[in-house]
């Protein structure tokens, strides 16, 4: 159970995902955080020294969350095409339920990189989600299902479409909601990385 110091800061987090989500990062204030939470700005920055240091305690925060998603799915006893289909839904699921999660993912931490520049080199600050994307591949690999290749490659493809997808919905183009898509894109995205 989380201390109420860690609840309030989850808190915090989710009023600033919603807020970045609605008003985007440069135009969204430490006071416009603290007001959607009727705390005073001081005892803001108890909890979160600056904007830049929240962003990346909120991008770290969604990184635990997909990483467990996903490390559950790569404790199963399932094929890797299944594996690949239940990565799938879990994503579109999280776009779906929690879309602030993905389009801070996709609008903030990938578009504005001068935030993350220090404390979150490389993928430092997506570990979890990523550590379990490479273990992921590496199991396919291991098992012969997925072809040996450059991580980043594979990685690219992978995120590439399923980020377009929620993109593409975020921005009303898609006809159906994301899950009527899963078959199709796990097809796709099995086919294009198995042997």
């Amino acid at each position: 159970m989380l201390s109420k110091k860690e609840q309030k800061k989850e808190q915090i987090m989710q009023s600033a995902l919603e807020l970045f989500s609605v008003k985007g990062f440069y135009n969204t204030t430490i006071p416009d955080i603290a007001n959607a939470l009727k705390m005073s700005v001081g005892n803001m920055y108890n909890y979160f020294k600056s904007k830049d240091i929240l962003a990346k305690e909120i991008i770290k925060y969604i990184s635990v969350y997909l990483g467990g998603k996903l490390k559950e799915i790569n404790e199963l006893d399932i094929s890797t095409e299944e594996k690949t289909r239940k990565i799938i839904e879990v994503y579109f699921e999280t776009a779906s339920k929690k879309p602030e999660m993905i389009d801070y993912f996709l609008r903030i931490y990938l578009s504005t990189r001068d935030v993350f520049k220090e404390g979150c080199e490389g993928m430092i600050c997506v570990n979890e989600f990523v550590t379990e994307i490479m273990i992921y591949f590496e199991e396919g690999v291991k098992c012969g299902d997925l072809r040996d290749q450059d991580f980043f490659s594979a990685f690219g493809l992978f995120m590439g479409y399923l980020g377009g997808m929620v993109f593409l919905k975020g921005e009303d183009v898609l006809p159906k909601e994301l899950d009527a898509y899963v078959d199709d894109i796990s097809y796709n995205i099995y086919k294009a990385l198995s042997v």
